[in-house]
Parts: C-alpha cells; structure tokens; sequence
C-alpha cells in the first residue's frame, strides 16, 4: 500500500513539472515550444511555471474552458496560425499575468461579449487575419489596458464605438483590409478615430469598400455633411429592431450632436447621399430669412436716425433764424469797419 501511495505521488509530480512528449521546454527562458506538432488541442501537462507557450502552426479547431487552468504564470500566449474557429467564454481567465495574446490566423468569426475577461495585464491583442465579422461591445472586464488591438484582414463592415471607448489606453490600433461599411453606423467611428489620432494615437485608417462613391476613400475625408441625413433616417426605426447596434451605443452618440445618431443597422443600407439637398436646402433657406430680417432691421434704424436727423437740423436752423438772426445783423457794421479800415 505504502509501495503504490510513494509510486502515485511520485508520478504525480513528475507529471506536473514534465514537458509534453511533442513539446520543447526550456526552464531557463520559461517557454514552451509546441509548434508545428499537428496539436488539435491545448496539449495537457505543461509546467505550471511556464511564461511563454508557443502553439503556432497546429491544428487547434477549439479551446476548451479550463485548458489554462494548470498555466497561471503565461505572459506571452501564440496561438497563430490554427483552425480555431470559436472560443469559449472564460477560456483565458485564470491567465492573470498573459501580456501578448496571438490569435492572428485562425478561424475566427465571432468574439463574444467578455471573451477576454480578467486579463488586467493584457496589452497585445491581435485579431488579425481571421474571418470576423462582428465583435462585441466589450472584450471583457480589466481589458482596459491594452495598448495595441489589430483587426486587420477581417470581414468588419463596423465596428462598436463603445468597445474602442472601453480601451482608454490604447496607443495603436490596426484596421486595414476590412470590407468597412461608409454609412449611418460607422459614424461613431469616425469621430472616435479623430479624436485618438488627435491624442497622439497610431492607425492605418479606415478605407471605405461601401457604398460605391465612397470606395477606396478614407473615412477621415469623408466630409461630415454626407452623414447629416443619418439621424432622419435613424427617426423612424425602433431600436428593438437592430441586433448589431445595440442600445449602448445608441447612447453613447446623442452628446455629439444631430449627426451623430446610428444609422438603421438592421436594413444596413443607410445611405444617406439622397438626403443632402433637402439639408441644404432648408439651412439656405433659414439662412434667407434671417438675413433679411436683419437687413430689414438695420433699414428701419438707419430711416428713424435719418428722420431724427431731419427733424433735429429743423428745429435747429429755425432756432438760428428766430435768436441769432438778429444779433448777426447789428454786429455786420462792427464787423465791416476793421476791414475797411486795412483797406485804407
């Protein structure tokens, strides 16, 4: 009995601290090699005190919920390059320290809400190069401190402005290759965008693929009269019928003013280039008429200053000729005298 007890713990522990038939460890760098294995899991048995798990070039299709659970330490996580197609809610959360998160070439086509919960210290995401084609409103509590985010070479029409608001400290963030949608609903990116280049912040930009006078252009020249029919539009739909522009974000545009309002994201068509002339139209109108009661104003004050003016040079001159008249007319002789007398 004793015999099987020693040999189980011993077991045990060797079991623990061993490294995976098909991996490499290296105890001085506190990495994990496991590249290139035909994996189609997280391999089990790691060293728990494991820093850098390298996973790339496998055959991963899925990350099981406690596949880290026995990896507290990691703070770099490569994960490129596999067929992961969906990751479970809480897959990453026992990964306290994780710092660089790779997930760039996989399978990916949705990020739920909270994906990334309780990584306070992540700084790298990278999304990049997956099929993606919605992401959430948030990646998860304690994810405000990631610095760079790429979502490059996805399948984004948009993007939630409330999710890059949750980032407050991000320095640089990828949007290249994304079929971006230029309407109603990435207008709350735009003015997003504005202000983080404005703060110092690092992008590619944003490239229009729709609607097809906006192809190829950059959303930052997109001028902002081209968005002022969005709020009209927006007017009549209920918010109930929108899945992909939830109520938050609805909430987070009114503070920018008339313009700012989401488009119709359920029909996802809000183009608003039919719209301009009726705007226009009505502010050049408005214009007019306040112009002229203006004009019409300073008409009528300067014709009261001119009948004062009349009026006042009148009683003026009539005063003259009734009192000073008079006096003028014994003093000529006085006045001539001195004259004539210069003359002779």
């Amino acid at each position: 009995g004793n015999w099987l007890l020693i040999w189980s713990v011993t077991l045990l522990a060797h079991t623990a601290h061993s490294c995976p038939e098909k991996c490499l460890c290296h105890k001085a760098s506190k990495t994990a090699d496991c590249k290139n294995r035909g994996f189609t899991e997280i391999p089990a048995h790691l060293p728990p005190e494991i820093q850098i798990l390298q996973l790339q070039n496998n055959c991963i299709w899925r990350i099981n919920q406690n596949a880290f659970t026995a990896t507290p330490l990691l703070k770099i996580l490569d994960l490129s390059n596999n067929s992961i197609s969906s990751v479970a809610l809480g897959a990453f959360q026992k990964l306290r320290y994780l710092q660089v998160l790779n997930l760039t070439r996989n399978l990916i086509h949705y990020i739920e809400n909270k994906t990334f919960s309780f990584l306070p210290h992540l700084k790298e995401l990278d999304l990049s190069s997956n099929s993606i084609i919605r992401l959430p409103e948030t990646f998860g509590n304690s994810t405000g401190n990631i610095t760079l985010l790429s979502v490059k070479h996805n399948k984004l029409q948009k993007m939630e402005r409330i999710l890059l608001e949750s980032l407050p400290n991000l320095k640089v963030v990828l949007f290249k290759d994304n079929p971006w949608q230029c309407n109603c609903n990435i207008f709350g990116m735009k003015l997003w965008l504005e202000s983080f280049l404005y703060r110092g912040g690092i992008s590619d930009g944003i490239i229009c693929s729709a609607p097809g006078v906006r192809k190829g252009k950059d959303l930052l020249k997109v001028p902002y009269e081209l968005f002022g029919a969005c709020a009209l539009r927006a007017a009549p739909v209920p918010p109930a019928s929108s899945h992909q522009w939830p109520g938050s974000e609805q909430r987070a545009w009114p503070k920018h003013g008339p313009h700012s309002e989401p488009g119709d994201g359920g029909r996802g068509g809000c183009e608003p280039k039919a719209r301009p002339r009726p705007v226009s139209l009505r502010h050049a109108i408005a214009t007019v008429v306040i112009t002229g009661v203006v004009c019409g104003m300073v008409c009528l004050m300067m014709l009261a200053a001119a009948v004062y003016g009349c009026a006042y040079a009148a009683i003026t001159a009539r005063y003259h000729k009734e009192h000073l008249g008079p006096v003028r007319q014994l003093g000529t002789p006085e006045e001539k005298e001195p004259f004539e007398s210069s003359m002779a």
